[in-house]
């Protein structure tokens, strides 16, 4: 009996060295984690945008939205904002998600088309997708103004029209 309460005291007494203290944490965290990871279910990985099947691909330059825009109802209905990962394009249905990948920097953002565009002077120099500035932001093209692109098409659209 005496040599369990000596052992006792040398494990829990003062005296102990800093080094050893640390070790015998570090053996408890050890086997800690190790029951821990024992007894955790292996889970199947969820189908993220990088997996998913492309449907369509196209190649040209991206223009981003001015601030004007904000707050204005697009062609799709919704309200546009700028803070949201949004797109404007000519033919693609609403809704329809796009991966946007900058081919000069390789960054890439998932964006959801909501509005028809662009037109005018970005669309004769080439743009096929007008972004919005959180969307442009991700992609570091803000200062460029207009960068080239690969849009892949990761869920088609439905097209429908919001009501308001």
């Amino acid at each position: 009996m005496q040599f369990a309460t000596n052992t006792l005291a040398v494990f829990a007494g003062p005296r102990m060295s800093r080094c050893h203290n640390a070790g015998m944490r570090f053996s408890t965290m050890a086997i800690s984690v190790f029951l821990a990871l024992e007894g955790a279910s292996p889970q199947v990985a969820k189908k993220g945008p990088a997996d998913l099947p492309v449907l369509d691909k196209q190649f040209g330059d991206a223009t981003f939205y001015a601030s004007y825009f904000d707050g204005r109802p697009t062609a799709s209905g919704r309200i546009f904002d700028g803070d949201k990962a949004i797109a404007a394009h000519r033919s693609y249905p609403f809704g329809t998600v796009v991966r946007v990948t900058c081919l000069g920097n390789r960054r890439s953002v998932n964006v959801v088309i909501i509005d028809r565009g662009p037109y005018g002077k970005n669309q004769r120099e080439g743009a096929i997708i007008d972004l919005s500035r959180s969307a442009a932001e991700k992609l570091g093209i803000i200062s460029r103004g207009q960068a080239r692109v690969k849009l892949e098409v990761l869920h088609w659209g439905k097209s429908i029209k919001q009501e308001k």
